[in-house]
């Protein structure tokens, strides 16, 4: 049990480092090779803090454990629409522009329903996996067009980046090419490893505790691998950037959906377990329409709605800890 906790937390330790490294790195290289910060934000910034959830459930998917793949990608995006967005809200009530949610809100709940189908009729396949992958190509060429051409309208990846840049202070220090490359090869092989380990610890672990892998995917792994979500939306929040908090929780709603749910569903198609077809999914679903419902209406989270989130939170918690 021990050396199971133990892997599992190295795990987590070594993914978030890794994925520091890795968004560093790759922004610094990116801005040496003439990259504008608009498609850096859209491009190495996005898929970057996306890397540590990426990397686990391609580990879980191609160590034969797809509820851990699959409840990663939806624990994930439960807990950025209930958990972090319910945390950030209690410290700052958000403002919500409306187009940005309507949006990239719009695009992940949509998402979350098109897998909930698939989930519960013919299960994935290599296809359907690419269409994901391809809605997330046009997705991204669209959003840099619109932020082009309308940069009011920011979008939700826009807002990721941005949020990037109001909690680390050091990103744009100048440092020569070759330093920046070191720092990026050492994310890329930090967070392998670490993924590797993660997905290593919560097998066992759940194997031990008697647990399903879908329900370690909805809750250890989820929570562990949305920490860099969390730290970052809690400091915008506290900085009153809300509409960057915002913006970064759908932005990664969308890379979890579109990338990691494409990619592990081109890695290992076939079945989604039955505890996030029958349950994480529909959750998702409700969870999504209650943000948006509160989003629209005043357009804004207010604390009160921040609170109702995060007990929504942690009621599933419980009942996924409990009962499935």
């Amino acid at each position: 049990m021990l050396i199971a906790i133990f892997t599992l937390l190295l795990g987590f330790v070594v993914l978030i480092v890794g994925g520091e490294l890795l968004v560093r790195g790759a922004v610094r290289v990116a801005e040496k090779a003439g990259m504008s910060q608009l498609l850096i934000g859209l491009t190495i910034v996005g898929f970057g803090t996306s890397a540590p959830e990426l990397v686990a459930s391609v580990e879980a998917a191609r160590a034969g454990s797809p509820g851990i793949a699959w409840g990663n990608v939806v624990g994930s995006n439960l807990a950025n629409s209930l958990l972090i967005l319910g945390t950030a809200s209690l410290i700052l009530p958000m403002m919500v522009p409306r187009g940005p949610l309507g949006r990239d809100g719009g695009l992940a709940f949509a998402a979350t329903i098109v897998l909930w189908l698939v989930a519960t009729t013919s299960g994935t396949t290599v296809l359907f996996g690419a269409a994901f992958l391809a809605l997330l190509t046009a997705y991204l060429i669209y959003a840099y067009w619109v932020e082009r051409t309308r940069p009011v309208g920011a979008s939700a990846l826009h807002e990721k980046a941005e949020a990037l840049e109001v909690t680390d202070t050091h990103l744009h220090d100048e440092q020569p090419l070759w330093r920046a490359i070191l720092v990026l090869l050492a994310g890329i092989v930090l967070i392998v490893a670490g993924g590797r380990w993660l997905v290593e610890g919560a097998v066992d672990l759940a194997r031990l505790l008697g647990m399903s892998e879908a329900v370690i995917g909805l809750t250890v792994i989820a929570i562990g691998t949305s920490l860099p979500e969390l730290v970052t939306s809690v400091i915008a929040a506290y900085k009153g950037a809300s509409a960057v908090a915002l913006g970064n929780v759908l932005g990664s709603n969308i890379f979890n959906l579109l990338l990691i749910g494409g990619v592990t569903a081109v890695i290992a198609p076939g079945s989604i377990p039955p505890e996030i077809a029958g349950y994480g999914l529909p959750l998702l679903i409700v969870a999504s329409a209650v943000l948006l419902i509160f989003a629209i209406t005043g357009r804004r989270i207010s604390r009160w709605e921040g609170a109702i989130l995060l007990t929504l939170y942690i009621a599933q918690l419980i009942y996924n800890l409990v009962a499935v």
